[in-house]
């Protein structure tokens, strides 16, 4: 074998594999991330910023086959949280490992009802999961609406409400079958 592990490639296969392979979308599994191919679009890539590179997904024949990647939280204070490299400002929408925007325009008619716009099942709330956490804020003042839980009950998805601080410290163990609702003030 040579410096660039070329018998390494020669035995790996079709698609370049060198370890055992991931089954949901056939990424082969690398002890340490330095041993990645390169190829793989990572989150500094997409995102335009740096962040560790994790793989995010693919190439499997012509169909591009996403994985659930866990997000790392990294700070959070009254406000703002950094997730990956990446400092918010907003409430935040964590579904299957992508983060989005929290769109409450829809639960604003409920404002004057509870003091603060509740978290209403009008909202886009990222259901596909087993096991969704609502982070309240910092003080644990957003509410969550009855519907919302009922709503959780019937589609058989766990439904944890706690302070945002607690939430990230639910999310930071890395359950890919996890999706979060996260406010970042109050």
């Amino acid at each position: 074998m040579d410096l660039n592990g070329a018998d390494d490639r020669q035995r790996a296969g079709a698609l370049g594999q060198v370890g055992p392979v991931c089954r949901p979308c056939s990424l082969p599994r690398y002890p340490f991330m330095d041993e990645r191919p390169l190829e793989w679009p990572t989150e500094s890539t997409l995102r335009g910023t740096w962040a560790p590179a994790r793989p995010l997904a693919c190439q499997v024949g012509r169909n591009l086959t996403w994985r659930v990647m866990p997000v790392h939280f990294e700070k959070f204070s009254f406000g703002s949280m950094q997730i990956d490299g990446r400092v918010y400002d907003f409430d935040l929408v964590i579904d299957r490992g992508e983060i989005r925007k929290r769109k409450k325009k829809a639960s604003k008619r409920y404002r004057d009802d509870y003091g603060h716009t509740p978290v209403s099942v009008e909202e886009d709330i990222p259901w596909r999961c087993r096991r969704l956490v609502v982070g309240t804020g910092a003080e644990g003042r957003l509410p969550v609406m009855p519907e919302v839980e009922r709503d959780a009950h019937r589609r058989k998805v766990e439904l944890v409400v706690l302070p945002t601080k607690d939430a990230i410290a639910i999310l930071n163990r890395g359950d890919l079958h996890t999706n979060a609702i996260l406010h970042v003030t109050c």
